[in-house]
């Protein structure tokens, strides 16, 4: 029997069940992809992280499942699993390397983490009208695609019609085949924050996740872009809501800014 280290840490927040919750495991021994998968569907949350013992290079190895396939990069869970290791080794910075050899740079400051992610671009995409209708849009501001994340992003007028979106995921799901999710955003009207985002996913993994830090590597520059700025408050308003400050550093590279709360500890065993 393996008994695996297990946390849930709820990310991008200062209070325990807001955020997203993640799933963090520490692995002394490697586990296969079906495993991995097992264990992210038995915790059913919206990913679960692997973290590896440290490697020649000082890296920790992490890969990201969600209840349905492995996610090769992903902010939330990236979070988690900083808090985690800062936590219990007591150091202020770190490094993790994923499945495609993307080195992610991680420091904390006294509360606060920030992680080092890449920059995605978009393209203009048109958008299926069976999907505007069963996210209940009925009119797009921009709709664009990141082909890194095969994530469509639709801009909208406003962040309260976004926080008031009530999708058909059935009939979302079925609207499109050759994505993996779709980030609706808009401006923000609230003083602290510059947009707001919710991102639904339901040909991936849950029907919405909470706070989403991999859609912001391509989110910040889009509102970099239109707001002519290089650092910007990010609010998701989901159910749960969350929170993160994402700054551009140049034209490849970014940080994600944010909090993160260990809500339980134990021992998985399988």
């Amino acid at each position: 029997m393996k008994k695996i280290e297990t946390y849930i840490v709820d990310s991008f927040t200062d209070q325990p069940f807001k955020g997203n919750p993640a799933g963090v495991c520490i692995l002394k021994n490697e586990l296969s992809d079906s495993e991995m998968l097992s264990i992210a569907k038995e915790l059913g949350l919206s990913e679960t992280a692997f973290i590896g013992e440290l490697n020649e290079n000082n890296e920790y190895p992490i890969r990201f499942f969600s209840p349905v396939m492995e996610i090769p990069l992903c902010g939330h869970a990236t979070l988690a699993s900083s808090k985690v290791l800062f936590e219990k080794n007591g150091q202020n910075s770190l490094t993790f390397v994923n499945i495609q050899n993307l080195k992610l740079p991680i420091k904390r400051n006294e509360e606060f983490i920030k992680m080092g992610f890449p920059i995605y671009e978009t393209i203009p995409k048109e958008v299926p009208f069976e999907l505007l209708k069963a996210l209940g849009i009925e009119e797009v501001s921009n709709s664009e695609y990141n082909a890194e994340t095969k994530i469509l992003l639709l801009e909208i007028q406003s962040a309260e019609l976004l926080k008031n979106l009530s999708p058909d995921f059935d009939k979302l799901k079925k609207s499109h085949k050759e994505i993996n999710g779709v980030v609706v955003t808009a401006h923000s009207t609230k003083v602290e924050f510059d947009f707001e985002s919710r991102y639904f996913w339901p040909w991936s993994g849950t029907n919405e996740d909470p706070v989403t830090g991999g859609t912001h590597t391509f989110l910040a520059k889009y509102w970099g872009k239109k707001l002519n700025k290089s650092k910007m408050n990010s609010f998701q308003c989901s159910e749960r809501t969350g929170f993160m400050e994402v700054e551009l550093l140049n034209e490849k590279n970014m940080t994600i800014k944010s909090k993160a709360q260990i809500v339980l500890k134990g021992k998985l065993k399988i």
